[in-house]
């Protein structure tokens, strides 16, 4: 499911074509009688910025027939970079009926000019992610305001249907206040006719501005004093200024409300030939997994994705027969397509729907709205075990016991209704990122050599990874690569360029193999010294808020983990008993493990591991103060390596083997890319703050440089 106000802001060409004859006109009347318009504020003589507020008012009505939005404003252009507001565009949904202009002015030196007098609105579809494979089917009214002037006052108001076709009279929503306002008044509303009144949920930053009255919610102010969500919180805090309302009494009630939806697309008419397709399927694959695979496969392989929200189509889903027939659809298209051929399979599944864009925090403190998702995907039980299923991902995106996003809620679809389940997080079990270097040094410190460079991606930057570099032929993938690495870097050459999707780990995994410089810093006297690319880290930030912000409230850290792998293979003639390299450790801050080790092998290799995992994406207060007084002991040293002849490393403490970066284990289920501790060593280090760990696990491995004795 993709909701327009919850799509991803990206730079995208907008694609614009006349409307149609019967679509051009743009009517003219005035408010409606629900329509409470504030008086215009007074501008003051010290008032600066592109432009000054005299009135902003935003009101959403509530009826039978659905609910309607209202949009009066009026500003003062106080700055020539203002005078692009002059470019006017009101868009709507076509299917949830037409807008309303009430009028567009400007006020200047106590004379007024009606600006439709004389211009006209040009009605433009405008499909700006087409690139993108959504067409959304939305309309926009544009103007461009002529004669408009520094120190013109421009009023435009006009009124737009915003209800969703498919929930018609039910409706959700909310009224919010942004964290900084422009100066100037705000004024707020929400109304209902009687028996329209729906459920309100009211934030404590809202209630000073807030009333509520017979048939209303009014909020009001005069420049809004900024009110900044505390620094660094969970998502969730950033809600303070809203006031939610909605017609679903529970998230049940939207759970049964949506599924009688997905029962009928997914229902397949008599004769069609996905039966056939089904049984297809059936005789190919033995037992039920391989069935459901199967049918997932062909989802992803055999129909594009295509968002649909045209005529309606933003919450109601196109039938599991049409998406089959035109071999494109969206989210709820597949989903529909997808439910279809399980049911024919005999597989128990059913629908569920998430929040793609990480909106999900604190779900289960908001009022049931459907407007929270903007996903919806397939969850299968099979031999008593869950499985998610995913149609609009590549083919590659196998179905798993975990959902390929980490998120916080999901709701299943039900006839009686399912409530919102929280899904329990969980530290990533394998890197999302690696990058592995191998260095071959043997030539010498002044030679280039060769290297390998390999990278792996998982999740959705995995699959988007597949998507672009699939597409490209050996050859194309391999010029590509030599056109960006050589001439402008260390790569004096890239001789082959390997690319797989392994679906086993769901890992992409780009190989790249050429001859570079090594960036050996000559010390003098025989002594050379490189910074492993990769085996630093930065210190955190301090976890620390203004005192104006709530001093409670606990500290976020978006999930992650990232691991960099080094080789080098040593210069030959080298003494191996004069390499040296610095600190080695395993340190826990703000919820999340820094990890570095380093080895010395007598085949002439040096190697280098280091591993960053968030544990937990939240922390109290508490627990950031104490690190707050323990940071200034944060290892933030490069990983350095070094060869001194008239030197000799003496080792300290004990070391956990660091396997090559040419060894199969980086690739695989179990990378080591984190100390080996156990649960409870880890909880412990969390908890204090320290390495913790085992007789497999050291807190700190050092090698420090002595002088030979003479």
């Amino acid at each position: 499911m993709r909701l327009p106000h919850l799509a991803a802001a990206c730079a995208a060409l907008a694609i614009a074509t006349p409307a149609m004859a019967q679509e051009a006109d743009i009517r003219i009347a005035p408010p409606a009688d629900w329509v409470v318009e504030s008086d215009p504020m007074a501008v003051p003589d010290d008032a600066t910025g592109l432009i000054f507020i005299r009135r902003m008012d935003s009101q959403t009505h509530l009826s039978e027939d659905g609910s309607h939005t209202f949009t009066g404003q009026m500003f003062r252009i106080l700055h020539p970079q203002a005078l692009q507001a002059g470019n006017v565009a009101i868009a709507w949904n076509p299917a949830a009926g037409e807008p309303v202009v009430h009028r567009l002015l400007i006020h200047r030196d106590g004379t007024t000019i009606d600006v439709l007098e004389e211009t006209d609105f040009e009605i433009l579809r405008r499909e700006d992610q087409l690139e993108l494979a959504m067409l959304n089917g939305v309309l926009t009214a544009a103007l461009r305001v002529p004669d408009l002037r520094v120190g013109d006052d421009l009023e435009l108001a006009f009124t737009v249907p915003s209800n969703d076709p498919t929930l018609g009279a039910t409706s959700t929503g909310y009224l919010a206040v942004a964290p900084t306002v422009p100066e100037g008044r705000m004024h707020l509303r929400l109304s209902w006719e009687d028996g329209q009144e729906p459920r309100i949920l009211m934030r404590d930053g809202l209630r000073p501005f807030s009333q509520k009255n017979e048939g209303s919610l009014v909020v009001r102010g005069d420049n809004i004093p900024a009110e900044a969500p505390p620094e660094d919180a969970p998502p969730r805090y950033g809600l303070n200024r809203v006031a939610e309302f909605s017609d679903f009494a529970d998230w049940q009630a939207v759970s049964s409300r949506f599924q009688p939806l997905y029962d009928e697309a997914a229902t397949i008419p008599a004769g069609s030939d996905l039966r056939e397709e089904a049984q297809r399927i059936a005789a190919a694959h033995a037992g039920k997994l391989a069935q459901a695979e199967a049918a997932l496969d062909l989802v992803q392989r055999q129909v594009r994705y295509v968002y649909v929200g045209l005529n309606g189509g933003n919450y109601r889903p196109a039938s599991a027969q049409e998406t089959w027939e035109r071999r494109y659809g969206d989210c709820k298209g597949k989903t529909a397509l997808l439910l279809a051929l399980l049911d024919e399979l005999g597989i128990e599944s059913e629908g569920v729907l998430v929040n793609n864009s990480g909106g999900d925090d604190g779900l289960d403190e908001r009022l049931a709205s459907p407007a929270v998702f903007d996903h919806i995907l397939v969850r299968a039980t099979i031999d008593g075990r869950q499985y998610w299923l995913n149609g609009t991902l590549p083919f590659v995106a196998d179905m798993r016991e975990t959902p390929a996003l980490p998120y916080r809620f999901a709701l299943p679809l039900a006839q009686n209704g399912a409530a919102l389940e929280k899904i329990a997080w969980q530290p990533f079990a394998l890197p999302q990122e690696m990058s592995l270097f191998e260095i071959d040094a043997r030539a010498g410190f002044d030679e280039p050599g060769p290297t390998v460079w390999t990278t792996i991606k998982r999740g959705i930057d995995g699959y988007a990874e597949y998507a672009a570099f699939s597409a490209l032929s050996s050859a194309q993938l391999e010029q590509e690569f030599r056109n960006s690495l050589t001439g402008g870097s260390n790569w004096e050459s890239v001789d082959e360029v390997d690319y797989r999707y392994d679906r086993e780990t769901q890992a992409s995994v780009l190989t790249i193999r050429g001859t570079s410089d090594h960036d050996w810093e000559d010390e003098g006297g025989g002594a050379y010294r490189m910074s492993l690319p990769g085996g630093g880290f930065s210190p955190p930030e301090r976890r620390r808020r203004p005192r104006s912000q709530d001093a409670s409230a606990p500290f976020y850290d978006e999930p992650g983990f990232d691991c960099r792998v080094t080789t080098v293979r040593l210069p030959e003639g080298t003494n191996l008993r004069n390499w040296l390299y610095n600190s080695v450790f395993v340190q826990d801050y703000f919820g999340a493990t820094y990890y570095r080790m380093m080895e010395l092998r007598d085949d002439r290799t040096l190697r280098m591991v280091r591993g960053f995992r968030t544990e937990q994406p939240e922390i109290s207060a508490e627990e950031a103060e104490r690190d707050n007084a323990r940071l200034d002991d944060f290892d933030n040293s490069k990983a350095n390596i070094s060869y001194d002849p008239y030197q000799t490393g003496t080792p300290w403490g004990m070391a956990s083997p660091v396997p090559a970066t040419f060894d199969d284990v980086w690739r695989g289920a179990q990378a080591p890319c984190l100390a080996q501790k156990s649960q409870g060593d880890r909880e412990d280090a969390l908890r204090t703050g320290g390495g913790g760990g085992d007789g497999n696990a050291p807190v700190a491995v050092r090698i420090s440089p002595e002088p030979l004795e003479e």
